[in-house]
C-alpha cells in the first residue's frame, strides 16, 4: 500500500522534530549548554541550507545531483556544501576544545544524521512525478 502525501509529510515533520529534540537533549543531559552553540548555528544552517535551492536552483533540489554548471548553480552547490560541513565542524571543534563531552558530540552527530536523512527523503519525494 502506498503512503499518502500527508503521511509522508508527517513523517518528515517527525524526523525534523526529532533532530531538534536531540540537539536540545545534548545540552540538557550533560548540563552543558555549549552544544546549543552548535544548535543555534545548526538552526541557522537549517534555514540556510535550502536557501541556495530556493534562490539559485529554482526551488528544486535536482540541481544538486546534476553536472550542469554555471556561476549561480556552482555558488548554490558551494553554499549547500559549506553549510553542511559547518554543521559537522562546530561540534567537532567544541569537543576538541574540551567544551563538550563525547556523549554530547555523538548526540549532535545523530541529530545531524537524522536531519540529513530528512533532507534526502524530501529530495527523493520531490523527484517523483506524483508529488
Amino acid at each position: 500500500m502506498a503512503m499518502t502525501i500527508g503521511g509522508f509529510l508527517a513523517g518528515l515533520a517527525f524526523m525534523f522534530s526529532a533532530s531538534i529534540l536531540l540537539q536540545i537533549l545534548a545540552c540538557a543531559i550533560y548540563s552543558n549548554w555549549w552544544p546549543m552553540l552548535s544548535g543555534s548555528c545548526a538552526s541557522l544552517m537549517y534555514v540556510m541550507v535550502p536557501m541556495p535551492c530556493l534562490f539559485f536552483g529554482g526551488g528544486s533540489t535536482q540541481f544538486l545531483t546534476s553536472r550542469d554548471g554555471g556561476g549561480w548553480i556552482d555558488a548554490a552547490k558551494f553554499l549547500t556544501g559549506a553549510s553542511a560541513v559547518g554543521s559537522m565542524a562546530i561540534p567537532i571543534i567544541l569537543r576538541h576544545a574540551g567544551l563538550i563531552g563525547t556523549g554530547a558530540l555523538f548526540i549532535e552527530f545523530t541529530s545531524f544524521f537524522i536531519f540529513i536523512c530528512t533532507v534526502l527523503c524530501f529530495h527523493r519525494a520531490t523527484l517523483d512525478d506524483e508529488w
